[in-house]
Parts: C-alpha cells; sequence; structure tokens
C-alpha cells in the first residue's frame, strides 16, 4: 500500500502550476472553474457534495491558449474500495484504458510517488509511446494522479487526477462517482476546443470501461449474492 502520508498531496502543486508558470505575465495564465459547473452525469446536489473535493484536487492554472482543462464524472454502482483497487494499479492501466496494447514497469517497481511506466498505445492513433510517472497514490483518501513526461503522442504535459467519493446510500445500492481531470498542452495548429474534445474522448471512454471493470468484477464475488444490476451513468 502507498504511503498516505500528506506530504504525497503536496505533489498536487506540481498539477496546478510550475515554477516556469511563475515567471509568465500574470495576464497569460488563469484558473480553472471547474468547481462552478457540473460535469455531466451528476445531478446538482452530488455536484454540491463534492465542490470541495474538486476545489482541492481538481483546480489548475492554465496558459490561457496555450493549455486546455477539463473535469469528467462517471458514477459506478459499486464500492469505493471495489473501484479503487482498479484505478490504483499504475502498473496496470490496459485492465481499464482503452488504446493500450501494453505495460512495461521496472523490476524494483514500487506503487509509490516518483514510479514510472513505459505504456504501448494500439496502432489506428495519434501515438505510439507514452513514458508516465506516477506523482500522487493516496490509499487513504483514494486519489491518483500521473504526469506523461515523454514518449510519441499528442498530449504533450498531459496531468491528470482522478479521485473516488462514496455517494449516500439508496434503498441498499452504493455508487461511487470517480472524478477526472487534466491539463494538457494545445499542439501547434490545432484549437483548445479540438484538444479538449480529443482527451475527453479518451477520458470518457476510460471511464466507462472502468465502470464494467469495477462492476463485473463485483458481480463474480457476489454470483451468489443475487446483486441487482444497474446501469452506470
Amino acid at each position: 500500500m502507498a504511503d498516505p502520508n500528506q506530504d504525497t498531496l503536496h505533489n498536487h502543486d506540481l498539477l496546478s502550476s510550475s515554477s516556469h508558470e511563475q515567471h509568465l505575465d500574470s495576464s497569460t495564465i488563469t484558473t480553472t472553474s471547474h468547481h462552478l459547473t457540473p460535469p455531466p452525469g451528476l445531478t446538482l446536489e452530488e455536484f454540491t457534495s463534492l465542490i470541495p473535493y474538486i476545489t482541492e484536487f481538481h483546480t489548475y492554472r492554465v496558459k490561457r491558449g496555450r493549455q486546455c482543462s477539463s473535469l469528467l464524472a462517471q458514477k459506478i454502482l459499486a464500492p469505493r474500495t471495489a473501484v479503487w483497487s482498479v484505478v490504483r494499479r499504475f502498473d496496470r492501466p490496459q485492465t481499464y484504458k482503452h488504446f493500450i496494447k501494453s505495460c512495461v514497469v521496472k523490476d524494483n517497481f514500487t506503487l509509490t510517488a516518483g514510479s514510472t511506466r513505459e505504456v504501448n498505445v494500439i496502432s489506428g492513433l495519434p501515438a505510439a509511446t507514452s513514458t508516465e510517472r506516477l506523482d500522487i497514490l493516496d490509499d487513504t483518501r483514494f486519489v491518483m494522479g500521473f504526469t506523461i513526461i515523454g514518449g510519441e503522442h499528442r498530449l504533450r504535459n498531459y496531468r491528470s487526477i482522478t479521485s473516488l467519493h462514496p455517494l449516500p446510500q439508496s434503498r441498499g445500492v452504493e455508487y461511487t462517482v470517480v472524478l477526472e481531470s487534466y491539463i494538457v498542452d494545445v499542439p501547434e495548429g490545432n484549437t483548445e476546443e479540438d484538444t479538449r474534445l480529443f482527451a475527453d474522448t479518451v477520458v470518457k471512454l476510460n471511464l466507462q470501461k472502468l465502470a464494467s471493470v469495477a462492476t463485473a468484477g463485483l458481480a463474480r464475488e457476489d454470483a451468489s449474492g443475487g446483486r441487482t444490476a444497474v446501469d452506470n451513468r
């Protein structure tokens, strides 16, 4: 299990700013406002209850016109611990992420901040490989974050945070909300809208598959318990 030391969460600053940004004119930098608009899939009541976490984990300083950011959400019919058991495996992203052919880690790999993975992407995408660094893995607060630090792809300086949050049970049904946000450079010749659409599509598909994987795992565990199937939204 990763060290839940609060010092780990200070790595979130790496996702919000960089020393280089501090030298830019303040007029070129804006702070994201993901805490103001509910992402698709959440009710206003659900979103309101998550605002403190969105503010803490999913706020970025964006270089206007040079970077873009987004926040997506997925509700999953599964306990938070079940979903987290899939998300936390930084060394096995192909379990729920589309377009990944394989993932390789070093022999001495550990699930700790600073560890890296080498990802090979399936053919047909504007990418081939991706080198990614684990920035945050907090098993107490259910927060994971990583940065793409190399490879052949279009998502330059892509940094992401994923956090998991339980929803109050309704009629015995236990849901988890997965929040995933990112910040990424806008490639030369592309617009913010184009870049966000591409990244959002990939993240959305991954979250949908995560929902399927997590609930399928529960179904296998509860095969004799008669768990009622409910669509993930």
